[in-house]
């Protein structure tokens, strides 16, 4: 038994509980996703450890990015960066890139022993 609502039919039922703003959008909504054919059969990202670790490695990325900026705005002596502010960008990096080279080497590790059993 499908008890999902249509878009337009939730439109509807929104409409008649007084929440015409709430129809408004949702009829919106549904007229773009049909012009554009996928009538709600959005494709929803799920969690993968590929998108985990492609998102910590951009975080740390960033950090050793803000560090590298934090580091030359001290060397030039701009006033508004305190060396406490710098150091800690640092440390932050640094933490980062350590724990990003120990994923690397379990990785690596768990590949050598897989390649290693005998099947």
């Amino acid at each position: 038994m499908d008890l999902k609502l249509k878009p337009f039919d939730f439109a509807q039922a929104a409409a008649k509980a007084g929440m015409a703003d709430v129809a408004r959008r949702v009829e919106a909504k549904a007229r773009a996703e049909a012009a554009q054919g996928t009538q709600g059969t959005q494709a929803v990202d799920k969690p993968s450890f590929q998108t985990a670790l492609t998102g910590a490695l951009g975080s740390i990325s960033q950090a050793q990015a803000t560090s590298s900026a934090l580091q030359r705005e001290v060397q030039f002596g701009n006033p508004t960066v305190s060396l406490e502010e710098t150091m800690i960008a640092m440390q932050k990096a640094q933490l980062g890139f350590q724990s990003a080279v120990q994923v690397r080497n379990k990785l690596v590790q768990a590949y050598t022993d897989i390649m290693n059993m005998q099947v």
